[in-house]
């Protein structure tokens, strides 16, 4: 038996095919204990490849997170700046971000699905076949205790008969020898029941002999076939069980690899998209889509007429009495050129405090008395009606005029027509407003056959649906044809008005080009400075009736409208502060109790006054703070 198993066991380090039941015949426990281990290790790489299931999912919900996140929003501000390479590469980018997000989310569900689902129903299967595979080598185990222990039990009744007939034949032999025993019958009759007893006793012994006997072989026989036969082929079916388990786990980690190989081509065009989206960027085309964006069409400004000053000199005394000697000479020192205006001191001739005036101290100075009654706090008047009020007073004052289509861009009241834009922002947006009509004309005239073709159809088979259920629709769609016409014959229009004068100005400025010099390199003393010059706030008028009027005005008229937002407002009374007063908000001024200040525009209804301290200090305090004393022959201070 030794030799057979040493040459199974050269066999296995040959041939590499051991065999449990002969190599590992002794070691029961021992491969219950490694079975049981390979179940918790089963257990555990299971948990590891959820987990990491887990993570990729949770990986694909940040990674779309973030790229939603970052998403072009409709009707954004942002939808316009992706006219620009950069922008669209950003898109792109994140267009493939979300597609390399959802192979992450199909590394996790293949893991979920492949391999943790079906592990864990192979490691209940296993279970409950390891489970009946020991309880088969218990049971085989139990049966051959159970015939050791019966072996046992006959050698030891054996062993026991032989000494008690050991005994009887010896007590017989004794009394068959004792020459000192008489030989009476009494005597004979022992004798001879000695001697049964000792033949008795060997026959028992000779029965458990055989019993024995019995059981030796038996037991040899349960022995052989428990180590040669049962527990070879339990152990064998415990390894072949065992090498399974291995075999689905390399399996399984063999599929944990191959769901990663599979998207890694997807993966790898996500990551060649976001490479050509990078490619994709032209910093020229940019450039070029700043020039389209901003362009204005405008010419630049020519040169400078020289202005005569003398003539303003020999003007009537009449025709000035309005302007006192510092504001007329305030006035010569400054310059026409646009970049010199100040905005903000425009601004602040357009509009009064934001707040209302705050109400008039409860315990009055003793002055009080002399106040007229106080303005009604009414709420502040629109920017916009505060524009148009001075606007109708100042009509011939050009910057103003682009202010205010500056900012009624910015208060959302532009026009149908796109005439606030310079002339090439308004050739493109009329342009882009043109195709999304014809656009929808088409479709309506698509939407409008398809339903024509449905009618022939009912009409041709009447069981399909009724002709004359179509018609309310074809009459809607041919009026919103009607309408889509009509609103891009209007368009044409105004694109072709555009297109006429952007090919006259350029004409005209290449024909100012060719002859802005001589022959002699003389200067000539025309220029277009004043026609369709672009306001500071990037305003424009495309008006030229008014700089054509203002052309053939008198110098000084010229002069004093083009200025006319730089000087100072003539004064128009005076008054009288009754309370102090803290000028915090912007557009205010701080006065003193009693203080004496000029008066340059009454209250409008809003509750201030604006009022003058000097030449450079002027702003709005609340009416119900001054007594008024309006003169038309006050002057400034």
């Amino acid at each position: 038996m030794h030799s057979n198993r040493g040459l199974s066991r050269r066999n296995c380090l040959e041939t590499m095919s051991c065999s449990w039941g002969t190599e590992l015949w002794d070691q029961f426990d021992n491969l219950e204990k490694h079975t049981q281990w390979g179940i918790e290790f089963l257990e555990r790489y299971t948990k590891f490849v959820k987990e990491r299931s887990e993570i990729e999912l949770s990986y694909a919900k940040q990674i779309r997170n973030l790229s939603k996140k970052y998403q072009l929003k409709k009707n954004s501000k942002e939808e316009e700046e992706f006219k620009y390479s950069t922008c669209r590469a950003f898109l792109m980018t994140l267009n493939e971000l979300n597609d390399y997000a959802g192979q992450h989310e199909v590394i996790a569900e293949n893991l979920s699905t492949q391999i943790t689902a079906e592990l864990s129903r192979y490691t209940q299967e296993l279970k409950a076949e390891r489970k009946s595979h020991f309880h088969d080598g218990r049971r085989a185990q139990q049966y051959i205790e159970n015939s050791w222990k019966q072996l046992e039990s006959s050698k030891r009744r054996f062993e026991r008969d032989c000494k008690e007939a050991d005994r009887a034949q010896h007590y017989f032999d004794k009394m068959d020898a004792d020459i000192n025993v008489t030989k009476a019958d009494v005597e004979k009759r022992c004798s001879l029941k000695a001697k049964q007893q000792a033949q008795m006793r060997h026959q028992v012994a000779e029965d458990s002999k055989n019993e024995y006997l019995t059981y030796l072989q038996k037991f040899n026989k349960d022995q052989h076939e428990h180590y040669y036969t049962l527990i070879p082929h339990i152990f064998q079916r415990i390894q072949e069980m065992e090498e399974r388990r291995v075999g689905r786990v390399r399996e399984s980690m063999r599929v944990y690899t191959e769901v990663e190989h599979k998207v890694l081509p997807i993966v790898s065009k996500c990551l060649d998209g976001m490479t050509k989206a990078a490619e994709s960027i032209e910093p020229k085309m940019d450039s070029k889509q700043v020039v389209e964006s901003y362009k204005s069409g405008f010419e630049p400004p020519g040169d400078v007429e020289f202005e005569d000053y003398s003539v303003s000199m020999k003007r009537a005394v009449s025709e000035s009495s309005f302007l006192n000697a510092r504001g007329e000479s305030r006035r010569r020192s400054r310059s026409k050129l646009w970049p010199l205006l100040k905005r903000n001191k425009l601004m602040s001739l357009l509009a009064s405090p934001r707040q209302p005036p705050p109400p008039p101290p409860t315990s009055p100075s003793p002055d009080g008395l002399l106040n007229g009654p106080q303005s009604p706090q009414q709420p502040k008047e629109p920017l916009s009606q505060r524009l148009n009020d001075f606007m109708g007073t100042k009509h011939k004052m050009h910057c103003l005029r682009s202010l205010k289509r500056g900012l009624s861009l910015k208060l959302g009241t532009g026009q149908e027509d796109y005439s606030h834009l310079p002339p090439e922002q308004r050739r493109k947006k009329l342009q882009a407003k043109l195709n999304d009509i014809n656009k929808d004309i088409q479709k309506e005239m698509d939407q409008r056959d398809a339903l024509t073709k449905m009618k022939d159809v009912y009409i041709k088979n009447p069981h399909l649906g009724d002709p004359d259920s179509i018609d309310p629709r074809l009459e809607e769609i041919t009026q919103s044809l009607e309408k889509l016409q009509l609103e891009a014959h209007k368009f044409e229009g105004w694109l072709t008005e555009v297109e006429r004068k952007l090919l006259e100005k350029g004409s005209e400025s290449q024909r100012t080009q060719s002859s802005h010099f001589d022959s002699q390199g003389n200067t000539p003393l025309t220029n277009n400075y004043g026609q369709n010059r672009e306001s500071p706030d990037g305003s424009y008028t495309e008006d030229p009736s008014t700089e054509t009027t203002m052309q053939f005005k008198s110098r000084s008229t010229e002069f004093d409208d083009e200025f006319d937002d730089e000087e100072p407002l003539p004064t128009i009374g005076t008054c009288k502060a009754l309370y102090p007063f803290e000028g915090q908000n912007e557009g205010t001024i701080s006065m003193a109790e009693s203080e004496m200040l000029y008066v340059i525009e009454e209250d409008k209804g809003d509750g201030w006054t604006r009022v003058r301290r000097n030449e450079d200090e002027e702003g709005y305090v609340p009416t119900s703070y001054i007594k008024l004393f309006l003169d038309m022959n006050a002057k400034d201070p």
